[in-house]
């Protein structure tokens, strides 16, 4: 049996709180560093020292009040790997494991969409649940935690649940990528991309990118990418048919894509009869046309979001099988630091994901 650590009452926490704001001026709620209470354990929870939590654009979406359900006090960031130190259950075989969080409720398993009448929830910013990964210290679930790859350190692991479940959901369960297939990943450089990139090439894909900065393109091209397109220029999509044709390709079986807009239209030529366009976010416009001829060509438009927690735990497996290590881009000294990291995703020049590491604890794993 392992012992239970001695662990505080209270826990610091960044919460979101709404700003009051001129009429016509930009909503931009502040998100303070707060002490709170930590809640007793129920049958079945555990206590999780948060060692590191990653960003995602979601956090800044709720500071400009662009994502629905949220509640002013409750604690932000879906992301979150640490430590157990303290269990309802004395005799926990979790006690002292590093653990990467679930960052969704009430989807289980259905391949369709979320089993539960509330829709698909997410950890952080409102209360279903309502706990949040940007704290020292959180009470879940113990059913609701993975145990972290060995291969992977802390701060790496906690740049993964959001990213690893909408990624493989999106190319595993939508895309249906096979070995061999011609992959169109747009906007690479965030953390969904990279990782879809990453798990495209170990599939055995060939996995095409697009994005607005050429040195990113470069980066994908060292992580296995056969090659990418800026979208800055007009005729990109021109450019991409002949790295097609240059590499013996042919079309696209399928496009990840993170930016909507006229993506459809955008990708027709390139994209083989019956090939599919898998959404998972509009950054550049909420709607995507979807004309005759894309019908007559048989292209399939499909949205995908995030994942259950049956494709949380595949993703996870297949990382740690394949040994899979995301892409960083900055790490944060501490909540304290957390403003840092609202900047970068405001600037969007980042590679790979941002993550918060919360102590100074070794974090990498005995490989």
């Amino acid at each position: 049996m392992s012992p239970q650590a001695q662990v505080p009452s209270t826990t610091k926490a960044i919460i979101i709180k709404q700003h009051a704001h001129a009429a016509g001026t930009p909503v931009y709620h502040d998100a303070p560093l707060v002490g709170q209470p930590i809640p007793a354990l129920k049958e079945g929870d555990v206590l999780v020292k948060i060692t590191a939590a990653g960003f995602n654009h979601r956090e800044l979406w709720t500071r400009k009040g662009q994502y629905p359900n949220v509640v002013s006090g409750s604690t932000l960031g879906a992301d979150g790997a640490g430590v157990v130190v303290a269990s309802s259950d004395a005799s926990d075989t979790l006690l002292n494991k590093r653990v990467v969080l679930v960052p969704t409720r009430g989807w289980e398993s259905d391949p369709n969409g979320p089993e539960s009448p509330r829709g698909l929830g997410i950890l952080g910013g409102g209360n279903n649940p309502p706990i949040g990964t940007f704290t020292e210290y959180v009470v879940v679930e113990r059913d609701q935690l993975v145990l972290t790859p060995d291969h992977l350190d802390d701060v790496q692991a906690a740049s993964l649940p959001v990213a690893a479940v909408t990624a493989w959901r999106a190319i595993t369960v939508s895309a249906r990528v096979q070995p061999g297939d011609n992959v169109l990943i747009t906007g690479i450089g965030g953390g969904v991309a990279l990782l879809a990139l990453q798990i495209c090439v170990v599939l055995g894909a060939n996995v095409y990118v697009s994005s607005g900065n050429d040195a990113k393109v470069a980066k994908a091209v060292q992580l296995g990418a056969k090659g990418g397109v800026n979208y800055r220029q007009k005729d990109w999509p021109v450019q991409l048919g002949k790295l097609l044709k240059a590499n013996g390709k042919g079309l696209l079986h399928s496009v990840i894509d993170s930016a909507g807009g006229p993506i459809t239209l955008q990708t027709s030529k390139v994209l083989r009869t019956g090939g599919r366009i898998v959404c998972f976010g509009m950054t550049v416009a909420p709607q995507v046309p979807f004309t005759m001829r894309e019908v007559l060509k048989g292209h399939q438009l499909l949205g995908s979001t995030m994942g259950s927690h049956e494709d949380f735990v595949n993703a996870m497996n297949f990382i740690s099988e394949r040994r899979i290590v995301p892409v960083i881009s900055h790490v944060l000294p501490g909540l304290e630091a957390a403003e840092q990291g609202f900047e970068l995703l405001k600037a969007g020049e980042q590679l790979g994901k941002i993550v918060i590491k919360l102590d100074g604890r070794p974090t990498q794993a005995k490989l």
